[in-house]
């Protein structure tokens, strides 16, 4: 597969790589941490992604600040900073309207986008994601957060792979050895070890709860139910707050979601329905036999309708 990496700077002189494959209408992913736009393009973790994204559309992804092939030694690793830099990566390619991906913590990111320019993003597509960081919510695994941050100063850096392995057992709990070891691999070359804890402590403190209401896009959320990374709650709490939102259930435990997983294909499927590929085009349309597929609808706590589509619950 052919792909253009190209850098901009955002407002602050940051540079920030960029990596574009395919052909056709845009579809932009904002960055999410643990990223190498050319180390992953050949990964048996990531390498599914690129390849179906850029069957239909010009799939443009990016490192974000302090990670990849962008600029490690950064000053500013606030969230406003990373939402900057998703807008001087689509302004330094010249879009003008496109459909906006955010997975795990670009889900936040893309929300702010979308608020702020609701003119740009055609379709809003969140999945793995959240509102509010670690550090904000009511739940038990706040003090495994801070445990993981001093492992992570410890070991990430490391030849062994021990402690980078935790990471890698949450977010691809179903891999086979090989993916595990490209991930563990890619915690390794994609920051380094002060960048990484930066990031969860900065992940913890996200909160755009106010902006979901704000929200004017067509939306759609999907959510792995057994997710080892983010609750599932938390998808579920994005889409009920966002007016209009569709929410899709997925089986499976993997943040990442892998290529064999039946969770993959049904992904695939309804995002490319809700974007607008051609029926006709849609060939890996999922049986709901397989998967469990139900048709539901509920009401969001601001009185929006929110059409949910669960797959093997009722969510």
């Amino acid at each position: 597969m052919e792909q253009q990496i190209r850098f901009c700077s955002s407002n602050d002189g940051v540079r920030i790589a960029c990596g574009t494959t395919g052909d056709g209408p845009p579809l932009v992913k904002a960055a999410n941490w643990l990223s190498h736009v050319q180390f992953d393009l050949d990964s048996p973790v990531w390498r599914h992604w690129i390849e179906e994204l850029s069957r239909f559309h010009r799939y443009v992804r990016y490192d974000e600040r302090g990670c990849g092939l962008s600029d490690w030694k950064v000053p500013d690793f606030s969230f406003d900073a990373w939402v900057r830099d998703l807008e001087a990566v689509v302004d330094s390619l010249g879009l003008e309207r496109f459909v906006l991906l955010g997975v795990s913590q670009g889900g936040p990111v893309g929300i702010a986008y979308a608020v702020r320019h609701p003119e740009r993003v055609s379709h809003l597509v969140l999945y793995g994601t959240y509102c509010v960081g670690w550090a904000n919510r009511d739940s038990p695994r706040t003090e495994e957060h801070g445990a993981q941050m001093k492992l992570t100063q410890i070991g990430w850096g490391r030849d062994n792979p021990a402690y980078r392995q935790i990471f890698t057992s949450q977010f691809i709990p179903g891999a086979t050895p090989e993916q595990m070891r490209w991930f563990n691999e890619l915690q390794r070359m994609s920051t380094s070890p002060d960048n990484a804890v930066r990031f969860q402590v900065e992940f913890g403190r996200i909160d755009v709860r106010d902006l979901l209401s704000r929200v004017k896009v067509p939306t759609i959320v999907l959510h792995a139910q057994d997710d080892q990374v983010v609750p599932f709650e938390e998808g579920r709490r994005v889409a009920s707050e966002i007016p209009g939102a569709q929410f899709v259930a997925l089986e499976g435990e993997n943040h990442i979601l892998l290529a064999d997983e039946p969770a993959w294909s049904k992904f695939l499927y309804e995002v490319r329905r809700f974007i607008g590929v051609k029926d006709e085009l849609l060939i890996d349309r999922p049986s709901a036999h397989s998967l469990g597929a139900t048709s539901c609808s509920r009401t969001s706590r601001r009185g929006q309708n929110s059409s949910t589509r669960c797959a093997g619950s009722s969510a």
